[in-house]
């Protein structure tokens, strides 16, 4: 793979800032987004009002305790635009979720707000290795998500030539990546396997692409599907972070020369970790959940916005700004089996390192009377029909769950093709119970 670590000239001053620099900046902005909500959201004035607190008790940055936490019950109970902290006129995008699951959560943009995410994304693509006149195929999808013209507009701004293909029509990704000749993708990294596998059923090795780099985010991942995606097209697979009530990409974002972790970019988000189930804040390397704040956001300040995500904060490394660990687990995807805690992506671990099958997988829970079951389906490299190499893979596959995650399982050996493809965002977890 080629070296692409940025020159030092290209990078921001408040990248390589000292630490104190840094904190400095953090407090005077925290104390604008602070009032800024309070004055603005009737939702936050509500919820210091209850705790007592007002804007101005923030003498210094670990008084961000005091303060009420959001979460994206907040959102939905102020929806549509009960947490936008400036006129709708001055609102110039809104996203919002599928709201699959209750009322969709909304998120809006002023101008000033897209030209911060813009820049964000810009900084994080550079951090990446992806630099000025580079050809960038992005297939995050377009539309209410926020990745596709979250990713887009960065991209811009850092002067690429930007490929708007959004997710789906695989056969035409490949097309598009062998005659448009791309540096750089912007991708989930289960969508990349979709396409790897394209590359694969056209007889297209793909090393042998233009790709130097891949910019992966959306879901979490592991550093095993890393290793696959690097060592099979032969390119940087990079982390990029972020979630819409916050920014979208381009919260956090690894460094192509380290790839130790996601510099959280400090100038306009603050980090804590606190312990999911009490809400106390954890020291820095303890392993928590993140909460972060914007400092800011216009449109729709966060404050102390609960991510759900499971993570350590960590000294930085190639930049001057803390880094979190890769995100591997949510504590809203755990699954509790029997009482044991179970993340798909310990899963997606295991499926990576059997040989026998592809790196493909999905996970359906279902009932057993009072007892809650798992069944992982999982495919064949090959088309086979010899009985005993299922076999064989059933019994490795249960064998290493068993032996690191400590509970029984079953587990399906399909043909390849069987397991449902992303188109987008995986869908790992398919839920048959019923409520109980």
């Amino acid at each position: 793979m080629k070296d692409l670590t940025p020159d030092k000239s290209t990078l921001e001053p408040i990248e390589t800032a000292s630490i104190d620099e840094i904190r400095d900046l953090q407090l005077k902005k925290l104390k604008w987004s602070l009032h800024h909500a309070y004055e603005n959201v009737t939702a936050y004035r509500e919820k210091f009002d209850s705790l007592s607190v007002h804007p101005d008790d923030l003498k210094t940055l670990s008084d961000l305790s005091k303060f009420p936490f959001t979460t994206k019950l907040d959102l939905r109970k102020n929806y549509p635009f009960g947490m936008f902290a400036v006129a709708r006129e001055q609102i110039v995008r809104i996203h919002a979720s599928s709201g699959t699951t209750g009322k969709p959560t909304v998120v809006g943009y002023t101008q000033n707000d897209l030209e911060m995410w813009a820049n964000m994304v810009a900084r994080s693509m550079r951090a990446s290795g992806t630099k000025r006149g580079d050809i960038v195929h992005i297939a995050y999808g377009y539309g209410l998500f926020t990745g596709g013209l979250g990713a887009h507009y960065g991209a811009e701004k850092l002067g690429c030539t930007v490929i708007p293909v959004s997710g789906g029509m695989t056969e035409r990704q490949v097309t598009l990546i062998n005659d448009f000749t791309p540096t750089t993708i912007m991708v989930t990294p289960s969508y990349m396997l979709n396409i790897l596998e394209q590359f694969n059923k056209q007889g297209i090795d793909p090393s042998t692409t233009s790709l130097q780099v891949g910019i992966f985010g959306a879901e979490p991942w592991t550093d095993s599907m890393r290793d696959e995606i690097q060592k099979e097209f032969n390119m940087h697979a990079v982390d990029i972070y972020g979630l819409s009530e916050v920014l979208g990409p381009g919260v956090a974002n690894e460094c192509v020369e380290t790839k130790d972790g996601l510099h959280i970019w400090e100038d306009h988000f603050f980090p804590e970790i606190i312990d999911p189930e009490t809400g106390q804040i954890m020291e820095d390397g303890e392993l928590g959940e993140l909460v972060l704040t914007t400092l800011s956001k216009e449109a729709l300040p966060m404050i102390r916005y609960r991510t759900r995500d499971l993570t350590r904060l960590l000294p930085g490394t190639a930049r001057s700004m803390r880094r979190i660990e890769k995100v591997t687990g949510r504590s809203d995807d755990m699954i509790i089996l029997r009482g044991v805690n179970i993340f798909p992506t310990q899963i997606e671990e295991i499926v990576l390192q059997t040989p026998e099958i592809a790196p493909h997988f999905q996970i359906h829970l279902s009932n057993d009377g009072p007892l809650d079951k798992m069944k992982v389906l999982v495919e064949t490299l090959k088309e086979t029909n010899n009985e005993k190499l299922v076999t064989s893979i059933k019994q490795k596959v249960l064998q290493k769950v068993k032996d690191t995650i400590g509970v029984s399982i079953d587990i399906a050996v399909g043909l390849p093709g069987s397991v449902e493809r992303s188109q987008g965002k995986a869908q790992r977890v398919i839920d048959l119970r019923t409520k109980k």
